[in-house]
């Protein structure tokens, strides 16, 4: 949808409203609305990767929690006549998820490629899956998520709570031309200032930024109190971090410091794979790597699924990928289905991905254990099977394959990425007095990390809504709107 055709929409809300006060986009996945709700006899996973409990009740008032305790025989009974009460026995409820790498826009194809925003489809589908907040992270399209984000915040549309990040910051040589090139320092500097009054809450340096612009950029960002992260290329893990960068995405598989020749503030040809497929995780070089990260409060963002996506279709011995989902084919366009199955059917049998992911996730375990912040998003790019919602859920399953038990990845991506975004007293965790985003899902995510695409009720702000609703709305869409 265009961004004028949605502000036409909710220009019109004054007329449509229904009767119950809710703009019409809204209230047709409400599922669940009124001042006392309880959510009586539910496991509760907090967030905080403390052992789930078991028959629980959580009372929501006012749009947050008033009350955690056990459940109890009567309960619903007890309860003020006004309340809702919702029996939950054999659900679990978890936090909103926090997505710290969630685009709103999607790759449309072409040479060079371009890329497009879903402003209608991916905020749906990121609530559907359980994304109650989420950082845009890169943007292509930065006016269009600032008037998302207003939107969504006034009610009038479907979707989560939204952090804006601004337009690239790249240098010379972008893959892409959805991207401005900057020039110099000076240039990094009046692009930032721009963008923080324009509305934009943090930024992201790319593949071909300067040392001298990375730290220009760092400046204004650390001076209005905001952070920046980083794709990298020119610049290595180990100069970010001393440069006074905040994060940096994708991990290990993007790092170019350990590439033979890599010269200052070039992005190497060739990329990483021949290089780090020879090093050992727990070799001196990576793990100087690690402590680096660590003791400058440097966090990473783990994007797992937009590499699961280029692995080879399984070999014996090899995990079994879900890369041709049905539910993800479903709510592409018949042309973004083409795209994509194209572009799996040209992965090489030999293409050392699926090596590379592993490596990957080696190096994300052995981070996080060292005391590293590691924080949780899918990256919806790469070859288009990475989609909003889903591939937020995906992730939090591969972070388990990597090695981490279900509740250390359920915190990852909720508590970590509120602890990041300075938000761990609102949001994040399970707990009196935080805001209401709960996702509701049958079975037991603690036992079995697939439970966690079972999503039926997402609670934001107090409010539930209904996923398969959401996930309905949107069937066939995404690659157009």
């Amino acid at each position: 949808m265009r961004l004028s055709s949605i502000l036409f929409s909710v220009c019109a809300l004054a007329v449509a409203a229904p009767a119950q006060g809710r703009p019409s986009q809204v209230a047709p996945f409400v599922t669940v609305d009124a001042q006392t709700i309880v959510l009586n006899d539910v496991r509760i996973i907090d967030g905080t990767g403390a052992p789930a409990r078991e028959h629980q009740r959580i009372t929501i008032s006012g749009g947050k929690i008033l009350e955690i305790a056990p459940a109890s025989a009567g309960d619903a009974t007890r309860q003020p006549g006004s309340a809702k009460v919702l029996e939950l026995g054999g659900y679990t409820v978890i936090p909103g998820l926090v997505g710290m790498h969630d685009h709103m826009f999607y790759p449309v194809g072409g040479q060079p490629p371009l890329y497009s925003n879903m402003g209608f489809s991916f905020p749906r589908l990121y609530l559907a899956a359980g994304v109650t907040s989420l950082r845009t992270t890169g943007s292509v399209m930065p006016y269009e998520d600032l008037e998302l984000k207003r939107l969504i915040d006034a009610g009038a549309i479907p979707g989560p709570r939204m952090h804006i990040t601004a337009p690239y910051f790249e240098g010379p040589g972008s893959f892409t031309p959805v991207m401005h090139t900057l020039t110099d320092a000076n240039d990094a500097t009046r692009t930032a200032e721009f963008w923080i009054a324009e509305g934009a809450t943090s930024f992201k340096a790319y593949m071909n930024i300067t040392r001298a612009e990375l730290a220009a950029a760092v400046a204004v960002a650390h001076a209005h109190n905001l952070k920046i992260t980083g794709h990298l290329c020119s610049i290595g893990f180990r100069e970010a971090a001393e440069l006074g960068i905040d994060d940096l995405e994708h991990g290990l598989i993007v790092d170019t410091e350990f590439v033979p020749g890599k010269q200052p503030d070039i992005c190497p040809a060739g990329g990483t794979a021949a290089t780090l497929l020879k090093m050992d995780v727990n070799g001196p070089e990576i793990q100087q790597t690690i402590r680096t990260l660590v003791e400058k409060h440097v966090a990473v963002t783990s994007t797992l699924p937009v590499f699961e996506a280029s692995v080879p279709n399984a070999s014996a011995g090899a995990p079994r990928r879900p890369l041709e989902s049905s539910r993800v084919l479903a709510a592409m366009t018949p042309q973004a289905q083409a795209a994509y199955l194209g572009a799996r059917a040209r992965i090489p049998p030999d293409s050392p991905s699926g090596e590379m992911l592993k490596k990957e996730m080696q190096f994300e375990f052995a981070f996080a254990k060292a005391g590293g912040l590691l924080l949780a998003g899918p990256d919806p790019t790469g070859n288009g099977g990475v989609l909003a919602g889903y591939g937020d859920q995906r992730e939090v399953e591969l972070l388990v394959e990597a090695g981490f038990t279900p509740l250390e990845a359920i915190r990852i991506a909720t508590l970590n990425g509120a602890q990041y975004l300075g938000e761990q007293d609102r949001i994040g965790s399970i707990a009196a007095g935080k805001q209401a985003d709960l996702v509701v899902i049958k079975g037991d995510p603690s036992h079995d990390i697939s439970d966690i695409e079972k999503v039926e009720i997402v609670f934001k702000n107090g409010i539930g809504y209904d996923s398969q609703k959401l996930i309905q709305s949107v069937q066939g869409l995404v690659g157009i709107r």
